[in-house]
């Protein structure tokens, strides 16, 4: 997993998400450009808010990472190396995603609605920063609203935990929260115009498609334990008989 195509792909997952992220933190980033003076929309002070309330949010996905890094890493030491069941079950969740996105299987909803009972905790800090009208206030909302249950976060930490290293997953989530940056930015800015474009059957679908591509990629990457050990389980007669035929040859 500590590699440029898994770094990569966690960012293009995160951009071809932008759909999804529009449904989930469109209105919050409506709310944020609304609350500033109209002189003030196009401006500096925009900006500012806009960033403060993202980097927040990605500062939230890279916590996440470190946790479930740490929790993979645990898991592996404990039960062995479980990369590979991970990763088969990060891939289902990304294939889940796709087909959610395109609105073609809803499964996901149920585990976003598990996720709503730690959200039910969080919702009334963030509710008290609004309006915001202050970069502090912002980035600290971006940090509460980076917990909203969402199933593409979901399933891009499952993938980040097949890792098994805090470094890693949070690294990984830190690239698929630079992917969904562009989109929430210019939210801000187009948020009407940027929506129904991003909405649209078709480029949800696209996207939908793609996302479910990278499941089966990342399905297919996974190596199952049980695998290794019959590989190495091969390899140790092999080796153990090259040894009898070499004391055979001296004997003679």
């Amino acid at each position: 997993m500590n590699d440029p195509i898994s770094y990569t792909t966690a960012f293009m997952i995160g951009l071809l998400g932008g759909a999804h992220c529009i449904g989930m933190c469109g209105g919050i980033m409506n709310a944020l450009s609304f609350a500033i003076p109209d002189e003030q929309r196009n401006g500096l002070k925009l900006n500012i808010i806009l960033l403060s309330y993202n980097v927040g949010r990605i500062f939230s996905y890279v916590v996440a990472g470190v946790i479930i890094g740490s929790l993979g890493w645990l898991l592996q030491s404990s039960l062995g190396p479980a990369s590979g069941t991970l990763r088969f079950l990060a891939g289902l969740m990304l294939i889940a995603m796709g087909l959610y996105l395109a609105g073609w299987w809803m499964g996901l909803t149920y585990i976003e609605r598990a996720g709503g009972k730690l959200w039910q905790y969080l919702e009334p800090f963030g509710k008290r920063l609004m309006p915001v009208t202050r970069p502090g206030q912002a980035l600290f909302l971006g940090a509460i609203w980076g917990w909203l249950p969402c199933g593409m976060v979901y399933s891009v930490l499952t993938w980040s935990a097949a890792a098994a290293n805090w470094q890693q997953s949070a690294l990984i989530m830190l690239c698929f929260g630079l992917g969904t940056l562009p989109v929430m930015f210019v939210t801000g800015h187009f948020a009407h115009t940027l929506k129904s474009f991003i909405q649209k059957k078709t480029t949800r679908s696209i996207a939908a498609i793609l996302m479910i591509v990278f499941g089966v990629w990342t399905m297919m990457g996974a190596k199952p334990h049980s695998d290794q050990h019959q590989h190495s389980g091969h390899e140790m007669p092999q080796q153990e008989q090259s040894i009898h035929d070499h004391h055979d040859m001296h004997n003679h």
